[in-house]
């Protein structure tokens, strides 16, 4: 079983490993001289990066990115439903290898294959990246260059480990639902639909659950004011260019959430007069955060959401085939 699995696999995982490969010896060449640069310049980093290293910079994390779901969709997907389409489980069943036999080794051998790819480039990108990480982090970026800290939704994804736990998801809920539709491109299609759903729902409702947040109270200052309107998201600046802001909202002088503007606010000419008339009616900003150092914490608990994932459809995908397969 071992060698048909690999026979089929072997194609298709070369391709993907030769790509790979490239972009991995790109990043290992150029990657000394970042972290040189960064030496030298600390936070000014990102104001002396070329064309070339940005255009690295989002290239890899487009790899991270998209990587997961394309293994989910042409690797997973594929890997039970095509053998249900064309008949040719039978054959090996037949010769007396048992049905979780048969899907276990599948599993496994390929899933092993798709986590090293992943591991690969992940662990490469977030290599290379991390002179810039760390420059962001130090209030290198001023948020008009698309380089945000590592802890923030954007980057979070193609950071650290959690691309594995994504790549052990997409790819076995591709092989689930393959030995539930039983046709390939109806199962490519329902695993990019819902894993890109799950990506979404997870920074969005769920991860800043997985640690404990940070609340503080800021007043208005001119240095912090920035695009002001109430519970606008982010248009504080309060120090800390390291940090996830998960929620932000504007309280009035009695420290309830403000539903207006102060007397007076709507006519002021500059940020001067707009933060004074703040100033004088007592306004504050309160902010919620993931500090910096929640990272590998969000990191390890979002992993571990997407293994269990992938065991529980796993177990489904075995049980499907042995009652409901024939």
């Amino acid at each position: 079983m071992i060698w048909l699995t690999w026979r089929q696999l072997r194609t298709q995982a070369t391709l993907t490993l030769a790509v790979l490969a490239v972009l991995v010896i790109v990043l290992a060449a150029t990657g000394p001289q970042l972290a040189d640069l960064h030496t030298t310049a600390g936070r000014g980093l990102i104001q002396q990066l070329t064309g070339t290293d940005t255009t690295l910079y989002f290239a890899g994390g487009v790899a991270v990115l998209v990587l997961p779901v394309l293994l989910g969709m042409f690797w997973g997907a594929p890997l039970v439903a095509r053998e249900l389409e064309t008949g040719t489980h039978r054959l090996v069943w037949n010769q007396g290898v048992t049905r979780t036999r048969w899907l276990l080794t599948r599993l496994a051998l390929t899933g092993l294959v798709a986590m090293a790819a992943t591991g690969l480039v992940s662990l490469a990108v977030s290599w290379w990246a991390d002179p810039i990480d760390q420059a962001v982090a130090t209030g290198g970026s001023d948020n008009g260059d698309n380089f945000v800290p590592r802890i923030a939704p954007a980057t979070f994804l193609i950071r650290g480990i959690t691309p594995l736990g994504y790549a052990v998801f997409a790819f076995v809920l591709g092989v689930t639902l393959g030995v539930i539709i039983r046709r390939t491109l109806p199962a490519m299609a329902a695993a990019l639909a819902t894993y890109t759903t799950l990506q979404l729902v997870m920074p969005m409702w769920v991860r800043e659950h997985l640690a404990p947040t940070t609340t503080i109270t800021v007043p208005f200052t001119p240095d912090r004011l920035a695009n002001y309107g109430l519970d606008s998201v982010s248009q504080v600046e309060f120090g800390k260019p390291d940090v996830w802001v998960t929620a932000e909202q504007t309280l009035d002088g009695t420290g309830h959430p403000a539903h207006a503007m102060p007397p007076g606010y709507a006519d002021c000419e500059s940020i001067k007069e707009c933060v004074s008339s703040l100033t004088r009616a007592g306004y504050q900003q309160r902010i919620t955060y993931q500090a910096a150092n929640n990272f590998w914490t969000l990191q390890w608990a979002e992993a571990g959401v997407y293994l269990a994932l992938a065991i529980g459809l796993g177990a489904l995908a075995v049980r499907w085939t042995r009652k409901r397969l024939s």
